[in-house]
């Protein structure tokens, strides 16, 4: 689920998004006609598969994110993303073996079967670039695009108890179990990018990969009673639609006199 807390997460991504100071460049003309320099803001939704370890702990996901490139008139760009990953298919074997019954149940401090669900949480932050190749219709700025980048993803377990009555993972505890995991990451996708003549219906489609090449951070995993150093490699693979929020000068008005 969507929570208010992933909404101040996402909010501080775009703060961090809209601070970059290309933003704030474009130049002034025609993008009707010819390809000009412009910021595009899209905000997006992806879902994401897992492939190699990453599979062993999650099942498919979702992805919110916000992207900020900046177009140069040779339809060169640069580009700026930040995304929040949210699911609920946690696949970590084991995750609770040192506290579960022989029925596989967990029994909390009012002798009764505790209700604790698990989710996967995590966030991506990654800078690049890449190139458009004009379709022409319905303006040069149109087209089909590379990219790639960059940058850093964490993820890991969240836990919620939701009846507040087993302790041992709770708080602080909760990080014997979260599994917390961090690297760097590559970000590549294919796509395409329309920007109607009227700047009212834009759109963003694209085919986007990431691996990361990461490690668990906590120093001891209590269900397995030792920790986890050595090296992963987490991929997602998935398909992202957004919304394209165009920003450019508009080029002055033309009088001709008689």
């Amino acid at each position: 689920m969507f929570t208010l807390a992933h909404m101040k997460q996402l909010s501080l991504l775009v703060a961090f998004l809209l601070s970059i100071p290309a933003f704030a460049v474009a130049q002034a003309g025609s993008h009707k006609d010819s390809s000009i320099s412009m910021t595009l803001v899209i905000p997006s939704y992806a879902f994401q598969v897992p492939f190699v370890d990453l599979k062993n702990r999650f099942g498919v996901n979702s992805n919110i994110g916000m992207n900020v490139i900046y177009k140069h008139k040779a339809r060169w760009f640069l580009e700026a993303q930040g995304c929040l990953i949210f699911g609920s298919n946690v696949e970590q074997p084991g995750l609770f073996s040192n506290l579960v019954t022989s029925q596989g149940d967990i029994i909390g401090t009012d002798g009764k079967f505790a209700d604790v669900r698990v989710f996967e949480r995590g966030y991506c932050i990654t800078v690049g670039g890449g190139k458009i190749w004009s379709a022409y219709r319905p303006n040069p700025n149109c087209g089909f695009f590379v990219s790639a980048g960059a940058g850093y993803i964490r993820h890991k377990i969240k836990i919620e108890d939701k009846t507040d009555v087993v302790p041992a993972i709770q708080d602080d505890y909760a990080k014997g179990y979260d599994r917390m995991t961090s690297g760097f990451c590559l970000r590549q996708s294919v796509g395409y990018i329309f920007i109607s003549n009227r700047k009212l219906f834009n759109f963003y489609v694209a085919i986007e990969g990431v691996e990361g090449f990461t490690k668990e951070r906590r120093t001891i995993n209590f269900d397995e009673e030792k920790g986890n150093t050595s090296s992963r490699t987490d991929v997602l693979l998935g398909f992202r639609i957004g919304w394209v929020l165009p920003i450019f000068k508009a080029a002055p008005e033309k009088y001709y006199l008689y």
